[in-house]
């Protein structure tokens, strides 16, 4: 279908034909949206983006057909009403719904859809909450099923979501059976495949034999009823699907055959998953496969603000930046949309677990208006079933700070809840999903909503919260379902752009926070770096982001820590600038994101400062593998004056963790955390490897700084030289003394790997990736060592 746009006053036209024959009609894509039909057309910028939920908004299309047929919406967004050649056939008001129409076609169609104005709506509304949010301008908002995406403006472009986002389609009569339905559940039963199949399945009144098959197996159906199938199978010591930093996630497919038809039902993948309270009963610990996990990753907004793209060619490239940095979970929080089929088929495949809200966030919901409770339950059982069977899904949670914004107001406990999360979204999620964990709200679980030491919740200590690093450790997290926001500066070979998040309402943004934190490690003056030197303020601050994730997860990583998951806030950003995202609106890692893949290794060395007790040395190998390594540490004063090495070699079985002291490592006193203070500082920097000791492969390493980031202040002395390999461009790296933090700016390029420390006399090389078509040209640029006082550099190319 070819379809059309155009923009009119609210009102102005109430049905088809009234629209007046001169009206403004644009090209407009279908799935889309209107603001990315505007956009195509050079009348909306995201730099500056007008209303569209001031006015009405129009499609239309013409097709040919004839004779009873099936239209599907899958989405509209978000006040919409439909005619087919004249006739009204729809009327929704809930963008989250999908709706089957039955119609009769006339040979030469006309479809119309208009997408009334959300403002005119709103102010018609009735009904008082129990209490305001602070999210959003409007809290009106509450009373209508749409998304909070572009209406959240403290941290985002004001972009609003209008048109059919998730498209409308002819569903074409086909030959033989037709699937209307299916429920899969796939579960173990000890280490077997337990496989139950039921289908709504349309055979034109006969009932052939029908098997099902799976990984070679194959089990009979049986005919339950008319049009109903169903069976079970059983796969003996099946392989089973594991978050990516633990195992494969192996996948099995799925088929039917009747009738000499086979009918392709998709993949599936056999995990458990369930909650460990901890011996306190306030934990929230992640069990898959009966396994303990450390859940680490991030919050997902969305693949693309304007068009709000559902497709696995749109999603693939982010999500495998994702699993690329060691992240196992993607949360999609209750402001965004729900995700589409490729989005979850796509986490299968990569092994990343979903977490995901529905689309309720810090308002208070009229569930007791009958038609609202009874959109909401249509809502949560059509997403439900469309992705009950991916083993990717873990976690349902209600929604998202809800129960927070209530008890941050200072309301009584009554008021923090309300039957939404208690009773109508867990009774479906069991009904539907009865092996997923479900989480009334996020945050949960403490005497207070958003309590940090019981339960999931948000922590933003280290962050918004300005408070030391030791609040990391001190803040006892049980389970940080958001963390770590920072004004992340982007990437040197993207723009910096002006755009910096802040909480509606906030007298301060948070660029105020990283200029804190700069303060605090760095011991710069931030405002007068900014103002006298801002290209070392940036690079500064792109290093900032990189060590504040490295210290945070280090403490919540060690085996001592009572803390199960981290997901950062948040993966990408939504526009240009310096905004929450490790990655920023382009693609483009960000610093953050590489100091999280060190974190986040699955066979990983960490370091923490115990004070008297020196050093601890934590050690975890999260693979189904034992791995034999060195451990080596160095310690350096002057940049290149070795005043300790040791190594020794460690065995750490499969799934284990372990803690060493540095004095276990040394043998003998030495103030490695210049604690004891006994005479000048012994060292300026600890720094610790594991290697596989088979290939001797750098698996880890982290580096610990006793007298602060401050005090390296020497010339590393780096040297850097461009090579071509079979792949592309490489820059070998090299310094002659301890370069903290190298950063590589190179025109059209950026580095596969940034942020590392250099040690005296190693060579580190690093792939550089294109970010744009530059030809067989090689690429220029410059390798920097980045420390508080000066950036040292060297050309190449």
């Amino acid at each position: 279908m070819q379809w059309q746009l155009a923009c009119m006053v609210s009102g102005a036209a109430q049905r088809p034909a009234d629209l007046p024959a001169s009206l403004d009609w644009i090209a407009a894509p279908v799935p889309g949206t209107a603001a990315q039909a505007l956009r195509e057309a050079g009348r909306w910028r995201l730099e500056d983006p007008p209303p569209l939920h001031d006015q009405d908004i129009w499609y239309r299309t013409r097709f040919d057909g004839s004779g009873r047929r099936t239209l599907r919406f899958n989405g509209l967004a978000t006040l919409a009403e439909v005619w087919l050649n004249g006739r009204s056939i729809l009327v929704s008001d809930n963008m989250f719904l999908t709706h089957e129409v039955e119609v009769d076609l006339a040979g030469d169609n006309e479809l119309v859809v208009v997408f009334r104005s959300l403002d005119a709506e709103i102010v018609r509304r009735k009904g008082r909450a129990r209490w305001r949010t602070a999210l959003v301008e409007n809290n009106r908002l509450r009373q209508v099923r749409t998304t909070l995406l572009g209406h959240m403006t403290g941290w985002q472009p004001a972009v609003h979501v209008v048109g059919p986002w998730r498209g409308i389609e002819l569903v074409e009569q086909t030959s033989g059976p037709h699937v209307m339905a299916k429920r899969i559940r796939a579960t173990l039963d000890g280490d077997d495949g337990l496989l139950d199949v039921s289908l709504d399945i349309d055979c034109g009144g006969t009932r052939p034999e029908a098997r099902l098959i799976v990984a070679g197996i194959d089990a009979p159906l049986e005919w339950a009823g008319e049009g109903l199938l169903r069976g079970r199978l059983r796969i003996p010591d099946v392989e089973k699907w594991w978050p990516h930093t633990h195992g494969a996630p192996t996948l099995h497919r799925v088929r039917v055959t009747f009738g000499g038809f086979e009918i392709d039902l998709g993949q599936v993948g056999f995990r458990s998953i369930d909650v460990d309270k901890g011996s306190d009963g306030r934990g929230f610990a992640l069990r898959v496969n009966g396994q303990p996990i450390f859940a680490r990753g991030a919050c997902w907004s969305t693949a693309d603000l304007v068009t709000l793209a559902g497709d696995r060619e749109t999603l693939a490239p982010w999500l495998r930046q994702a699993r690329d940095a060691h992240m196992n979970v993607i949360r999609v929080g209750g402001t965004m949309i729900y995700e589409s089929d490729d989005f979850f088929a796509v986490c299968d495949e990569l092994g990343l677990l979903v977490w995901h809200d529905f689309m309720f966030a810090n308002m208070d919901y009229p569930i007791a208006d009958p038609s609202f409770r009874a959109s909401v339950e249509r809502e949560a059982d059509q997403f439900l079933a469309r992705v009950q069977a991916h083993p990717s899904l873990g976690v349902l949670c209600g929604g998202s700070e809800v129960g927070q914004q209530a008890a941050m107001l200072g309301l009584p406990s009554s008021l923090w809840s309300s039957p939404l999360f208690d009773e109508i979204l867990p009774a479906i999620a069991r009904a539907v999903c009865p092996d997923v964990v479900f989480v009334a709200q996020s945050p949960c679980g403490g005497d207070l909503p958003f309590q940090v030491n019981a339960g999931v919740s948000h922590y933003y200590g280290v962050g918004a919260y300005r408070l030391p690093l030791e609040d990391a450790r001190r803040a006892d997290v049980r389970f940080a379902a958001e963390c770590l926001a920072f004004a992340n500066a982007p990437a040197a070979v993207t723009p910096a752009g002006d755009r910096v998040p802040r909480d509606r309402g906030a007298d301060w943004d948070f660029a105020t926070v990283r200029d804190h934190y700069l303060e605090r490690l760095y011991a710069v003056d931030a405002a007068k770096l900014r103002a006298e030197d801002p290209v070392h303020y940036l690079r500064l601050s792109r290093a900032l982001s990189g060590d504040l994730m490295e210290v945070v997860v280090a403490e919540w990583r060690r085996p001592a820590s009572r803390c199960a998951g981290a997901l950062v806030w948040m993966l990408k950003d939504l526009s240009p600038g310096s905004g929450w995202g490790v990655v920023d609106s382009s693609g483009i890692p960000k610093l953050a994101w590489h100091g999280l893949r060190r974190a986040f290794r699955p066979v990983q060395v960490a370091l923490t400062d115990e004070g008297l007790n020196g050093l601890a040395v934590h050690l975890t190998n999260e693979t189904a593998a034992p791995v034999s390594t060195k451990l080596s540490l160095l310690c350096l004063q002057a940049g290149d004056v070795v005043v300790m090495r040791r190594e020794c070699q460690v065995d750490l079985p499969a799934r284990s963790a372990r803690t060493m002291t540095s004095a276990e490592l040394i043998g003998s006193f030495f103030d490695i955390t210049y604690a004891y203070r006994f005479g000048p500082p012994p060292l300026e920097v600890a720094f610790v490897t594991l290697e596989d000791a088979v290939t001797g492969g750098r698996l880890s390493e982290a580096a610990h700084f006793p007298l602060g980031r401050s005090a390296i202040a020497q010339d590393p002395g780096l040297s850097a030289m461009l090579e071509r390999d079979g792949e592309g461009w490489v820059v070998a790296i090299q310094a002659n003394r301890f370069a903290p933090c190298i950063q590589i700016e190179a025109a059209h390029h950026h580095a596969e790997e940034e942020g590392f420390h250099l040690l005296p006399g190693e060579q580190r090389r690093v792939r550089l990736l294109a970010t744009a078509d530059v030809g067989e040209n090689p690429p220029t640029g410059e390798v920097l060592s980045v420390a508080s006082k000066l950036a040292t550099s060297c050309r190449f190319g």
